[in-house]
């Protein structure tokens, strides 16, 4: 079956009922959070500090849930209003905004510590009309220039994605790097059909290590298990850790900080699809 890029553009592909079939397929849940936990580890965060990211191609909140399970503040964009709607009703955390990336973020400079992207990327690379502005390495060049204004310096954002050839590796890449962005290709499981993934790992700014990360490799299943061990270890540790955190002053007037710092003064004007409004004093 061919995939969903190459039939239909994203706003059209996921009305409403594929918006609601998707999101509550258990295998699509499953993949999404694997990749957006490896996508946060290749983000490479300051452990035990709240971060303010970009989910770009949020669809229907499932790598958010994953970001407000590790403790992140996030924004998310999408293209399609049905999977908003659906995320809506599912009372994701997140802020959400309609918002076609192939026409770039308005979103005020060095306003994220960091961006993830699951599954996105590829639908930049087909023309939507045969206009020279909406072909794929304008909409490419617009996407990466505001990002890169978008996010705080230093940063990195990742993105997985699904390319169908190296050429298209290498048009995303090149245009990457003339926006300003550092980093490079990341490939989990180069050998396996099945497992293989594709990460873009960009970085803005000077970083500790300009070195790309290593992909992984070897027994999949194994490390699968080692992993969700680790990440269930983790997850117990920051659990209890919140806990008592959350009742000191000092964990609360840095939360305050971070939302005064990263409020409404650094995001577009609401739209119908802006998320909760946040207690929070800005």
């Amino acid at each position: 079956m061919s995939r969903p890029e190459l039939q239909a553009p994203p706003e059209i592909w996921y009305g409403d009922i594929e918006a609601k079939k998707y999101t509550a397929n258990t295998r699509n849940q499953q993949i999404q959070a694997d990749m957006t936990y490896r996508a946060l580890e290749l983000l490479n965060l300051p452990p035990d500090e709240p971060a303010f990211l970009l989910d770009i191609g949020c669809g229907s909140g499932l790598s958010g849930e994953i970001l407000d399970a590790e403790g992140y503040i996030w924004t998310g964009v999408d293209v399609a209003p049905s999977m908003l709607e659906v995320a809506l009703e599912r009372e994701v955390e997140g802020d959400l905004f309609l918002q076609d990336i192939g026409q770039g973020f308005g979103f005020r400079p060095g306003s994220f510590d960091g961006a993830i992207s699951i599954s996105v990327l590829q639908w930049l690379l087909n023309a939507e009309t045969s206009h020279p502005t909406s072909s794929p390495p304008h909409r490419l060049t617009r996407f990466f220039t505001t990002l890169h204004s978008a996010l705080k310096n230093p940063s990195r954002a990742v993105f997985q994605f699904y390319p169908t050839s190296d050429d298209q590796i290498q048009l995303i890449t090149s245009i990457a790097q003339k926006a300003g962005f550092g980093g490079g290709i990341v490939v989990d499981y180069p050998n396996s059909k099945k497992a293989r993934k594709v990460f873009l790992c960009l970085y803005v700014g000077q970083q500790k290590s300009q070195q790309v990360p290593q992909g992984l490799d070897g027994d999949e299943e194994q490390d699968a298990k080692v992993r969700f061990e680790r990440r269930r270890q983790s997850e117990k540790v920051r659990s209890k850790s919140k806990r008592k955190a959350v009742k000191g002053r000092d964990w609360i007037l840095k939360k305050k900080e971070l939302y005064r710092k990263r409020g409404k003064e650094q995001v577009p004007r609401d739209s119908k699809y802006t998320g909760r409004k946040r207690k929070a004093t800005f």
